[in-house]
């Protein structure tokens, strides 16, 4: 009898719990009951090796002795994993078999024993997952997110599921056990199958690999419905240089973009400068450095220089007469607001002048360092703006769903208020 029941889910630990203990715990209880009943020889059950995966803790070259972890805690590997081809699953289990049917010593040294079934070809997650993805014809990723960034978006993805479950949201993708799954090492020792069953893998990884691309031929690249026209988050940004620079687009520019800002954050904002200092210390250097430039030969050591030429330190004319003719008008717009305050009948109006000036007083009294710390997130090593858009771009109709339910459930707690409210009157 082969009895295999290898679920880990990568979701919600509540839901895992009803899927195992009401429907996985009764049913192999059933089965062994059954084989008792029917005088069966050997029963040979398979599990998953997530039973001894505590959630974070990598998992090198493990073994058949490693305890059942108590709960999930937060942490990081160096990804290594170890995949097993469907086949060799297969063979393992005939392995098992014929080792429980063999003579008696043989019989004996498999029986009651736990083994851990790989490929013994250990690689890195996201190698296997550039080979799959490279293979499917999809784009191999390139850009690292750490898992610290990612996981406290995680978590309120997944408090925000459990708020808004009963009014129909769907298990989210983002979860803290699917972030874990991909940041963790989970290899292990295959040996003592090979000595005690007698098995080694009948399909190398590459074969494996290939075969199950050749298997999922409906899911390749070119068979897929494409988006046509920018993403949403391309045109919230304007869909010019800002969207190309957030949406790392322009992976020069972008980078490019992250030195200019560290380097006025270092040289601004931590430095202690007063803003006149600052200004002067860079106008300081760039004289020099244009004094330097203009002094250089035209060739040095067969290398030509380039001078700067003298039309890129002129404004253009019509460059001007835009940026007046904009300051003119933003002037205008104001003078319009003021006028209309000043007649005491658009309250609209007013509100959003109140609120305009709140935010500006709320900005003025918070320092410049904070309010740079904040925006960018600089002490996390990356900044939250470059991180936010992309993420978004790439996950737009799962974070719009989410969007969608928050604002579903706001909805219906405003009308059990009002609701309650009415009742108690």
């Amino acid at each position: 009898m082969f009895l295999m029941l290898g679920a880990y889910f990568i979701g919600l630990s509540d839901i895992i719990y009803v899927i195992l203990f009401h429907f996985g715990f009764p049913g192999t209880r059933n089965v062994i009951e059954a084989c008792i009943e029917c005088n069966v020889k050997r029963l040979i059950y398979t599990s998953s090796s997530s039973v001894v995966f505590d959630g974070v803790h990598g998992i090198f070259n493990g073994d058949e002795s490693m305890p059942y972890p108590p709960k999930f805690i937060i942490g990081s590997g160096n990804n290594m994993y170890d995949f097993t081809y469907v086949e060799n699953v297969a063979h393992a289990h005939v392995c098992a078999e014929q080792a429980l049917a063999s003579e008696w010593t043989v019989a004996e040294r498999a029986a009651g024993q736990a083994y851990f079934i790989t490929n013994m070809e250990p690689i890195k997650f996201w190698d296997f997952m550039s080979l799959i993805l490279g293979g499917l014809g999809y784009e191999r990723p390139s850009i690292k997110i750490p898992a610290p960034i990612m996981m406290p978006i995680a978590h309120v993805v997944e408090w925000t599921y459990k708020m808004l479950a009963p009014y129909g949201m769907r298990v989210p993708q983002l979860t803290p056990s699917r972030i874990r799954l991909l940041s963790c090492n989970r290899t292990f020792d295959c040996s003592k199958a090979k000595d005690r069953l007698g098995y080694t893998p009948v399909i190398s990884l590459q074969v494996g690999i290939n075969t199950t691309i050749a298997s999922y031929s409906h899911l390749r690249a070119e068979h897929q419905t494409k988006r046509e026209g920018p993403s949403k988050a391309h045109i919230c940004l304007g869909s010019g240089k800002v969207a190309e620079t957030l949406l790392w687009k322009d992976k020069k520019q972008t980078l490019t973009t992250l030195i200019v800002l560290i380097s006025f954050y270092n040289y601004f904002i931590t430095s202690g400068y007063t803003v006149i200092t600052a200004v002067s210390k860079i106008l300081l250097l760039a004289t020099v450095l244009l004094f330097v430039h203009g002094i250089l030969p035209a060739k040095i050591f067969g290398y030509t220089v380039e001078k700067i030429p003298a039309s890129r330190f002129y404004f253009p004319e019509e460059r001007c007469r835009q940026v007046a003719l904009s300051a003119v008008s933003k002037w205008n717009s104001t003078a319009n607001i003021l006028n209309c305050l000043c007649k005491g009948k658009d309250w609209k109006m007013f509100f959003k002048v109140i609120v305009f000036l709140m935010i500006l007083c709320f900005l003025g009294a918070t320092p410049i360092r904070s309010i740079f710390v904040i925006g960018l997130n600089l002490n996390s090593g990356m900044p939250f703006a470059f991180v936010a858009f992309y993420l978004y771009e790439k996950n737009e109709d799962e974070i719009d769903e989410l969007f969608h339910g928050v604002l579903s459930f706001g909805r219906k707690l405003k009308a059990d208020v009002a609701n309650k409210f009415l009742t108690s009157k």
